[in-house]
Protein backbone atom coordinates (compact mmCIF):
# COMPACT_ATOMS: atom_id res chain seq x y z
CA UNK A 1 0.00 0.00 0.00
CA UNK A 2 1.00 3.61 -0.48
CA UNK A 3 1.75 5.37 2.84
CA UNK A 4 0.51 8.90 3.59
CA UNK A 5 3.49 10.27 1.69
CA UNK A 6 1.70 9.01 -1.42
CA UNK A 7 -0.44 12.13 -1.28
CA UNK A 8 0.12 12.92 -4.94
CA UNK A 9 -3.03 13.95 -6.72
CA UNK A 10 -2.00 13.82 -10.35
CA UNK A 11 -2.60 17.29 -11.66
CA UNK A 12 -5.22 17.69 -14.42
CA UNK A 13 -4.75 14.27 -16.00
CA UNK A 14 -7.53 12.96 -18.23
CA UNK A 15 -7.15 9.31 -19.16
CA UNK A 16 -9.30 8.71 -22.21
CA UNK A 17 -10.53 5.39 -23.53
CA UNK A 18 -7.83 5.39 -26.19
CA UNK A 19 -5.00 6.82 -24.15
CA UNK A 20 -5.67 4.44 -21.28
CA UNK A 21 -4.53 1.48 -23.36
CA UNK A 22 -1.30 -0.03 -22.07
CA UNK A 23 1.83 1.21 -23.79
CA UNK A 24 3.84 -1.69 -22.42
CA UNK A 25 3.48 -4.68 -20.13
CA UNK A 26 6.58 -6.43 -18.87
CA UNK A 27 8.43 -7.48 -15.74
CA UNK A 28 5.42 -7.12 -13.45
CA UNK A 29 4.58 -3.57 -14.42
CA UNK A 30 2.16 -1.82 -16.76
CA UNK A 31 2.38 1.59 -18.38
CA UNK A 32 -0.67 3.65 -19.30
CA UNK A 33 -0.87 6.81 -21.35
CA UNK A 34 -2.67 9.92 -20.17
CA UNK A 35 -3.82 13.17 -21.69
CA UNK A 36 -4.31 16.50 -19.98
CA UNK A 37 -7.75 18.09 -19.93
CA UNK A 38 -8.27 21.82 -19.44
CA UNK A 39 -11.56 23.26 -18.20
CA UNK A 40 -12.91 26.78 -18.23
CA UNK A 41 -11.08 29.07 -15.79
CA UNK A 42 -12.32 29.05 -12.23
CA UNK A 43 -12.99 32.17 -10.20
CA UNK A 44 -10.59 31.33 -7.39
CA UNK A 45 -7.16 32.94 -7.42
CA UNK A 46 -4.92 30.19 -8.75
CA UNK A 47 -2.13 30.61 -6.21
CA UNK A 48 -4.59 30.93 -3.32
CA UNK A 49 -6.16 27.66 -4.41
CA UNK A 50 -2.79 25.94 -4.35
CA UNK A 51 -1.96 27.37 -0.93
CA UNK A 52 -5.31 26.20 0.43
CA UNK A 53 -4.65 22.73 -0.93
CA UNK A 54 -1.22 22.53 0.69
CA UNK A 55 -2.50 23.96 3.97
CA UNK A 56 -5.19 21.27 4.10
CA UNK A 57 -2.50 18.62 3.76
CA UNK A 58 -0.60 20.06 6.72
CA UNK A 59 -3.54 19.86 9.09
CA UNK A 60 -3.38 16.97 11.50
CA UNK A 61 -0.30 14.85 11.96
CA UNK A 62 0.95 11.93 9.95
CA UNK A 63 -1.39 8.97 10.03
CA UNK A 64 -4.12 11.17 11.44
CA UNK A 65 -4.81 12.50 7.95
CA UNK A 66 -8.00 10.66 7.04
CA UNK A 67 -9.78 13.29 4.96
CA UNK A 68 -8.82 13.20 1.29
CA UNK A 69 -7.23 16.39 0.01
CA UNK A 70 -9.44 17.37 -2.91
CA UNK A 71 -9.03 20.60 -4.86
CA UNK A 72 -11.62 23.10 -5.97
CA UNK A 73 -12.01 24.18 -9.59
CA UNK A 74 -8.55 25.09 -10.83
CA UNK A 75 -9.40 25.02 -14.52
CA UNK A 76 -7.92 21.52 -14.65
CA UNK A 77 -8.85 18.01 -13.65
CA UNK A 78 -8.14 14.42 -14.52
CA UNK A 79 -10.36 11.43 -15.17
CA UNK A 80 -10.01 7.81 -16.18
CA UNK A 81 -12.43 5.48 -17.90
CA UNK A 82 -12.86 2.49 -15.58
CA UNK A 83 -14.81 -0.67 -16.27
CA UNK A 84 -16.79 -2.09 -13.35
CA UNK A 85 -18.39 -5.52 -13.43
CA UNK A 86 -18.36 -8.50 -15.79
CA UNK A 87 -19.19 -7.56 -18.48
CA UNK A 88 -17.87 -4.12 -17.53
CA UNK A 89 -19.82 -0.88 -17.52
CA UNK A 90 -17.55 2.10 -18.16
CA UNK A 91 -17.53 4.97 -15.69
CA UNK A 92 -15.70 8.30 -15.78
CA UNK A 93 -13.84 8.52 -12.47
CA UNK A 94 -11.54 11.13 -11.00
CA UNK A 95 -8.07 9.65 -10.61
CA UNK A 96 -6.56 10.53 -7.25
CA UNK A 97 -3.68 9.15 -5.21
CA UNK A 98 -4.77 11.30 -2.27
CA UNK A 99 -7.87 9.23 -1.67
CA UNK A 100 -8.20 5.46 -1.44
CA UNK A 101 -11.88 4.71 -1.85
CA UNK A 102 -13.08 3.74 -5.30
CA UNK A 103 -16.74 4.47 -5.87
CA UNK A 104 -19.31 5.05 -8.61
CA UNK A 105 -22.86 6.30 -9.00
CA UNK A 106 -22.57 10.09 -8.81
CA UNK A 107 -23.83 10.48 -12.38
CA UNK A 108 -24.14 7.17 -14.23
CA UNK A 109 -25.81 4.63 -11.98
CA UNK A 110 -24.12 1.40 -10.95
CA UNK A 111 -24.98 -1.69 -12.98
CA UNK A 112 -24.71 -4.96 -11.05
CA UNK A 113 -23.45 -7.98 -13.01
CA UNK A 114 -22.52 -11.59 -12.32
CA UNK A 115 -19.31 -10.46 -10.58
CA UNK A 116 -21.11 -8.03 -8.24
CA UNK A 117 -21.73 -8.74 -4.55
CA UNK A 118 -23.47 -6.39 -2.12
CA UNK A 119 -21.91 -6.61 1.35
CA UNK A 120 -24.63 -4.48 2.90
CA UNK A 121 -22.05 -2.29 4.64
CA UNK A 122 -22.62 1.45 4.57
CA UNK A 123 -19.88 3.58 3.00
CA UNK A 124 -19.41 7.34 2.87
CA UNK A 125 -16.83 10.05 2.22
CA UNK A 126 -16.69 13.84 2.28
CA UNK A 127 -14.77 16.02 -0.15
CA UNK A 128 -14.34 19.76 -0.42
CA UNK A 129 -16.83 19.84 -3.29
CA UNK A 130 -19.36 17.25 -2.25
CA UNK A 131 -20.13 14.11 -0.30
CA UNK A 132 -21.39 10.66 -1.13
CA UNK A 133 -22.97 7.83 0.83
CA UNK A 134 -24.12 4.39 -0.20
CA UNK A 135 -23.24 0.71 0.16
CA UNK A 136 -20.08 -1.33 -0.28
CA UNK A 137 -20.04 -3.81 -3.15
CA UNK A 138 -17.34 -6.27 -4.19
CA UNK A 139 -16.72 -6.27 -7.93
CA UNK A 140 -14.21 -6.51 -10.78
CA UNK A 141 -12.37 -3.33 -11.81
CA UNK A 142 -10.86 -3.04 -15.30
CA UNK A 143 -8.37 -0.23 -15.87
CA UNK A 144 -7.08 -1.81 -19.08
CA UNK A 145 -6.80 -5.34 -20.47
CA UNK A 146 -3.60 -5.78 -18.44
CA UNK A 147 -4.81 -4.05 -15.29
CA UNK A 148 -7.78 -5.99 -13.94
CA UNK A 149 -8.56 -6.17 -10.22
CA UNK A 150 -10.80 -8.95 -8.92
CA UNK A 151 -12.83 -8.83 -5.71
CA UNK A 152 -12.34 -5.09 -5.28
CA UNK A 153 -14.24 -3.19 -2.62
CA UNK A 154 -16.10 -0.25 -4.16
CA UNK A 155 -18.66 2.22 -2.94
CA UNK A 156 -21.96 2.49 -4.79
CA UNK A 157 -23.52 5.89 -4.19
CA UNK A 158 -27.17 6.08 -3.26
CA UNK A 159 -26.90 9.77 -2.37
CA UNK A 160 -24.54 12.61 -3.29
CA UNK A 161 -24.70 16.09 -1.77
CA UNK A 162 -23.26 19.23 -3.37
CA UNK A 163 -21.19 17.06 -5.71
CA UNK A 164 -20.61 19.53 -8.52
CA UNK A 165 -18.16 17.63 -10.72
CA UNK A 166 -19.33 16.02 -13.95
CA UNK A 167 -17.96 12.57 -13.12
CA UNK A 168 -19.32 9.23 -11.93
CA UNK A 169 -17.09 8.89 -8.87
CA UNK A 170 -13.49 8.30 -7.81
CA UNK A 171 -10.68 5.88 -8.54
CA UNK A 172 -8.66 5.98 -5.32
CA UNK A 173 -4.99 5.02 -5.59
CA UNK A 174 -3.86 6.31 -2.20
CA UNK A 175 -2.75 4.58 1.00
CA UNK A 176 -4.68 1.90 2.83
CA UNK A 177 -4.95 4.13 5.90
CA UNK A 178 -7.14 6.58 3.98
CA UNK A 179 -9.91 3.94 3.85
CA UNK A 180 -10.13 3.83 7.65
CA UNK A 181 -13.59 4.46 9.12
CA UNK A 182 -15.22 4.95 5.72
CA UNK A 183 -16.79 1.47 5.43
CA UNK A 184 -19.15 0.29 8.16
CA UNK A 185 -17.87 -2.73 10.07
CA UNK A 186 -14.39 -2.65 8.54
CA UNK A 187 -11.38 -0.78 9.89
CA UNK A 188 -9.79 -0.56 6.43
CA UNK A 189 -10.45 -2.11 3.02
CA UNK A 190 -7.82 -3.12 0.44
CA UNK A 191 -7.26 -0.44 -2.17
CA UNK A 192 -6.91 -0.89 -5.91
CA UNK A 193 -3.12 -0.57 -5.53
CA UNK A 194 -3.14 -3.15 -2.71
CA UNK A 195 -4.97 -5.65 -4.87
CA UNK A 196 -2.93 -4.98 -8.02
CA UNK A 197 0.09 -6.04 -6.00
CA UNK A 198 -1.44 -8.87 -3.94
CA UNK A 199 -3.01 -10.43 -7.04
CA UNK A 200 0.33 -10.40 -8.84
CA UNK A 201 -0.58 -7.86 -11.50
CA UNK A 202 2.31 -5.59 -10.51
CA UNK A 203 5.49 -6.84 -8.87
CA UNK A 204 6.24 -3.77 -6.74
CA UNK A 205 4.25 -0.97 -5.16
CA UNK A 206 6.04 1.65 -7.21
CA UNK A 207 4.50 4.46 -9.26
CA UNK A 208 6.33 6.15 -12.14
CA UNK A 209 5.13 9.47 -13.57
CA UNK A 210 6.22 10.98 -16.88
CA UNK A 211 4.75 14.18 -18.30
CA UNK A 212 4.93 15.27 -21.94
CA UNK A 213 3.91 18.89 -21.45
CA UNK A 214 4.25 20.04 -25.05
CA UNK A 215 1.62 17.61 -26.33
CA UNK A 216 -0.46 17.40 -23.10
CA UNK A 217 0.23 13.69 -22.78
CA UNK A 218 2.23 11.43 -20.51
CA UNK A 219 2.53 8.06 -18.81
CA UNK A 220 1.72 6.43 -15.51
CA UNK A 221 3.65 3.23 -14.82
CA UNK A 222 2.32 0.89 -12.16
CA UNK A 223 4.92 -1.42 -10.63
CA UNK A 224 8.06 0.45 -11.72
CA UNK A 225 9.08 3.05 -14.26
CA UNK A 226 9.52 3.32 -18.01
CA UNK A 227 13.25 3.10 -18.75
CA UNK A 228 12.71 4.31 -22.33
CA UNK A 229 11.41 7.67 -21.08
CA UNK A 230 14.51 8.71 -19.14
CA UNK A 231 17.78 10.18 -20.36
CA UNK A 232 20.56 9.02 -18.07
CA UNK A 233 20.47 7.32 -14.68
CA UNK A 234 17.66 7.41 -12.16
CA UNK A 235 18.90 9.26 -9.07
CA UNK A 236 17.34 8.00 -5.84
CA UNK A 237 17.26 9.70 -2.48
CA UNK A 238 15.54 8.67 0.75
CA UNK A 239 12.35 10.18 2.01
CA UNK A 240 13.19 12.80 4.61
CA UNK A 241 13.03 11.88 8.28
CA UNK A 242 12.02 15.44 9.19
CA UNK A 243 8.38 15.75 10.23
CA UNK A 244 5.85 16.59 8.89
CA UNK A 245 7.39 16.27 5.40
CA UNK A 246 8.34 12.69 6.31
CA UNK A 247 4.65 11.75 6.27
CA UNK A 248 4.49 12.52 2.54
CA UNK A 249 6.82 12.09 -0.40
CA UNK A 250 9.23 14.56 1.16
CA UNK A 251 12.93 15.33 0.84
CA UNK A 252 15.65 17.71 2.01
CA UNK A 253 17.14 20.18 -0.46
CA UNK A 254 18.69 23.59 -0.92
CA UNK A 255 18.08 26.07 -3.75
CA UNK A 256 20.50 28.23 -5.72
CA UNK A 257 19.58 30.99 -8.14
CA UNK A 258 22.55 31.30 -10.44
CA UNK A 259 25.60 31.25 -8.18
CA UNK A 260 23.76 32.41 -5.05
CA UNK A 261 22.07 30.21 -2.45
CA UNK A 262 18.58 31.52 -1.75
CA UNK A 263 17.40 28.63 0.48
CA UNK A 264 19.57 26.57 2.82
CA UNK A 265 18.93 22.88 3.41
CA UNK A 266 15.23 22.46 4.25
CA UNK A 267 12.54 19.79 4.27
CA UNK A 268 9.51 19.81 2.00
CA UNK A 269 7.44 17.68 -0.33
CA UNK A 270 6.67 16.73 -3.92
CA UNK A 271 3.01 17.15 -4.82
CA UNK A 272 1.53 16.68 -8.28
CA UNK A 273 -1.73 18.30 -7.22
CA UNK A 274 0.05 21.60 -6.65
CA UNK A 275 0.75 23.58 -9.78
CA UNK A 276 3.57 25.73 -8.46
CA UNK A 277 6.83 25.70 -6.54
CA UNK A 278 6.10 27.11 -3.08
CA UNK A 279 8.93 28.52 -0.96
CA UNK A 280 9.05 30.50 2.32
CA UNK A 281 8.45 34.24 2.12
CA UNK A 282 12.09 35.19 2.67
CA UNK A 283 13.19 32.86 -0.14
CA UNK A 284 10.41 34.16 -2.39
CA UNK A 285 11.51 37.75 -1.79
CA UNK A 286 15.12 36.89 -2.64
CA UNK A 287 13.97 35.23 -5.86
CA UNK A 288 11.70 38.15 -6.74
CA UNK A 289 14.53 40.63 -6.20
CA UNK A 290 17.03 38.64 -8.24
CA UNK A 291 14.60 38.22 -11.16
CA UNK A 292 13.29 41.82 -10.89
CA UNK A 293 9.78 40.38 -11.05
CA UNK A 294 6.57 42.07 -9.93
CA UNK A 295 3.55 40.46 -8.33
CA UNK A 296 0.40 40.29 -10.46
CA UNK A 297 -2.64 41.19 -8.34
CA UNK A 298 -5.10 39.33 -10.56
CA UNK A 299 -3.39 35.94 -10.40
CA UNK A 300 -1.05 36.17 -7.42
CA UNK A 301 1.88 35.11 -9.60
CA UNK A 302 5.14 36.86 -10.32
CA UNK A 303 5.44 38.39 -13.78
CA UNK A 304 8.45 39.51 -15.78
CA UNK A 305 9.02 41.31 -19.06
CA UNK A 306 10.59 39.76 -22.14
CA UNK A 307 13.78 41.66 -21.37
CA UNK A 308 13.86 40.27 -17.83
CA UNK A 309 13.24 36.76 -19.17
CA UNK A 310 16.36 37.08 -21.31
CA UNK A 311 18.44 37.61 -18.17
CA UNK A 312 16.95 34.80 -16.03
CA UNK A 313 19.50 32.44 -14.54
CA UNK A 314 19.16 28.77 -13.68
CA UNK A 315 17.25 27.72 -10.56
CA UNK A 316 19.06 24.73 -9.07
CA UNK A 317 17.63 22.30 -6.50
CA UNK A 318 20.38 20.37 -4.69
CA UNK A 319 19.11 17.01 -3.42
CA UNK A 320 21.94 15.04 -1.87
CA UNK A 321 24.85 15.32 -4.27
CA UNK A 322 22.70 15.80 -7.36
CA UNK A 323 21.68 19.19 -8.81
CA UNK A 324 18.28 19.34 -10.51
CA UNK A 325 18.10 22.37 -12.78
CA UNK A 326 15.18 24.48 -13.90
CA UNK A 327 16.23 26.48 -16.94
CA UNK A 328 14.80 29.96 -17.51
CA UNK A 329 12.10 28.42 -19.71
CA UNK A 330 11.24 25.90 -16.99
CA UNK A 331 10.70 28.74 -14.50
CA UNK A 332 7.82 30.25 -16.48
CA UNK A 333 4.25 29.06 -16.88
CA UNK A 334 3.71 28.14 -20.56
CA UNK A 335 1.94 31.09 -22.13
CA UNK A 336 -0.29 28.77 -24.14
CA UNK A 337 -1.88 27.79 -20.79
CA UNK A 338 -2.35 31.28 -19.35
CA UNK A 339 -6.09 31.06 -19.99
CA UNK A 340 -6.37 28.18 -17.51
CA UNK A 341 -6.16 30.60 -14.57
CA UNK A 342 -7.52 33.67 -16.31
CA UNK A 343 -4.10 35.15 -17.02
CA UNK A 344 -3.29 37.61 -19.76
CA UNK A 345 -2.19 35.77 -22.92
CA UNK A 346 0.79 38.07 -23.41
CA UNK A 347 2.17 38.07 -19.86
CA UNK A 348 5.08 35.95 -18.66
CA UNK A 349 4.28 34.33 -15.31
CA UNK A 350 6.88 32.69 -13.07
CA UNK A 351 6.07 29.41 -11.31
CA UNK A 352 7.83 30.14 -7.99
CA UNK A 353 5.21 31.26 -5.46
CA UNK A 354 5.11 32.56 -1.89
CA UNK A 355 3.96 30.26 0.91
CA UNK A 356 2.79 33.41 2.76
CA UNK A 357 3.20 32.14 6.30
CA UNK A 358 2.23 28.53 5.64
CA UNK A 359 5.85 27.36 5.68
CA UNK A 360 7.03 25.92 8.97
CA UNK A 361 10.02 23.84 10.09
CA UNK A 362 9.77 20.47 8.43
CA UNK A 363 7.39 21.73 5.73
CA UNK A 364 9.14 24.60 3.99
CA UNK A 365 8.60 24.01 0.29
CA UNK A 366 6.39 22.21 -2.21
CA UNK A 367 7.61 21.09 -5.62
CA UNK A 368 4.50 20.95 -7.76
CA UNK A 369 3.64 19.95 -11.29
CA UNK A 370 5.74 22.68 -12.89
CA UNK A 371 8.85 21.06 -11.41
CA UNK A 372 7.79 17.47 -11.94
CA UNK A 373 6.91 17.93 -15.62
CA UNK A 374 10.61 18.51 -16.29
CA UNK A 375 11.75 15.22 -14.71
CA UNK A 376 10.67 11.60 -14.58
CA UNK A 377 9.61 10.88 -11.00
CA UNK A 378 9.42 7.57 -9.17
CA UNK A 379 7.70 7.03 -5.84
CA UNK A 380 9.02 3.79 -4.37
CA UNK A 381 7.05 2.59 -1.35
CA UNK A 382 8.96 -0.58 -0.33
CA UNK A 383 12.31 1.23 -0.38
CA UNK A 384 10.94 4.48 1.08
CA UNK A 385 12.65 6.58 -1.57
CA UNK A 386 12.05 8.98 -4.43
CA UNK A 387 13.71 8.90 -7.83
CA UNK A 388 14.25 11.63 -10.41
CA UNK A 389 15.74 11.38 -13.89
CA UNK A 390 16.24 13.62 -16.90
CA UNK A 391 13.76 13.41 -19.78
CA UNK A 392 13.46 15.05 -23.17
CA UNK A 393 11.61 17.88 -21.41
CA UNK A 394 14.17 18.77 -18.74
CA UNK A 395 15.85 21.37 -20.93
CA UNK A 396 13.13 21.78 -23.57
CA UNK A 397 11.85 25.19 -24.66
CA UNK A 398 8.08 25.16 -24.14
CA UNK A 399 5.85 28.01 -25.26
Amino acid sequence: MFPPKALLSLLFISLTGVDASPLSRSNGKATLGFATKFNEPGNLNFVERDRAHVQSMKQGNGLGKRTPVITTNTGMNYTVQVGVGSPPTNYTLLLDTATSLTWVGADKKYVATESSHDTGHRVSAAYSYGTFSGEEWIDTITLSPDLVVNQQSIGVATQTTDFVLDVDGYLGLGPLDLTENHVEGESTVPTVMDNLHSQGTISEEVLGIYFKPDVHLGELTFGGYDESAIRGPMSYFPVTTTSPASEYWGTNLSIDYGEDTIMSLSAGIFDTDSAFIFVPTDVFEKYMAKTSATKDAATGLLTITSEQYDTLEQLVFHIGDVPFVLTPNAQIWPRSRNYVFGGSPDKIYLVVADFEGYAKPGFEFVLGYTFLERYYSVFDTPNNRIGLALTDYTYAELS
